[in-house]
């Protein structure tokens, strides 16, 4: 990159120029001098290799741009940019913190909840398929549902063992040895991908 200075410049016209940028051309890669007026605000761009060259006037050479001073960053625009950026950086991490905050409250709140979920998936195994068609099997499997269809609106999935390679990161091998998962012992669950409680397993040969 150039390393052409940065700031105020005057044209060999007469008006002012702030030069703010170099940039570079993605095609040509030649080098480009983006600049604003400091009358009216009005950005233009210029190869570089113009911004530097001289140009005849009355008989005499003379810069098409000639450097004067520095930018004056302390405008009230500038500050008014910056507190914006500042303000606009300060939501986001405001909204970063709480969404935080709100995973690690549900967290600690499944962790209470989940085993209450896993107690009701219990009572309905090994039942008899006569009892299976009884009422208070069928309002169980309705709380299930309604149960599950929660959690997984809030992000909570239940990791899937038997018949999956086993995975430490997501299971608890309590006895076997092999890469395949032979039965659970007690469920896992993620939220929002993240580990919550690891599943319990059996693991065996493929």
């Amino acid at each position: 990159m150039s390393k052409i200075k940065l700031g105020i410049y005057r044209h060999y016209k007469g008006d002012e120029y702030e030069l703010f940028e170099i940039a570079k051309s993605s095609e040509s890669k030649e080098e480009i001098a983006i600049y604003r007026s400091v009358k009216d605000g009005q950005v233009w761009a210029r190869p570089i290799s113009m911004w530097k060259e001289e140009v005849e006037v009355d008989d005499a050479k003379k810069p098409r741009f000639e450097y004067l001073r520095e930018a004056e960053n302390d405008s009230f625009e500038h500050k008014y940019l910056r507190a914006l950026a500042d303000y606009q950086n300060q939501i986001k991490q405001a909204s970063k913190d709480k969404e935080e905050f709100v995973k690690f409250v549900l967290g600690d709140f499944l962790q209470e909840i989940l085993p209450v979920y896993d107690h009701l998936k219990l009572s309905l195994a090994g039942l008899s398929e006569q009892d299976k068609e009884s009422a208070w099997v069928k309002g169980v499997e309705y709380v299930l549902k309604q149960f599950k269809d929660v959690l997984n609106g809030r992000g909570v999935e239940e990791i899937k063992t038997v018949g999956e390679k086993y995975d430490y990161h997501r299971m608890e091998a309590l006895e076997g040895t092999g890469e395949k998962v032979i039965r659970e012992v007690s469920p896992g669950y993620v939220l929002n991908g993240r580990v919550i409680r690891p599943a319990k397993v059996i693991v065996g040969e493929e």
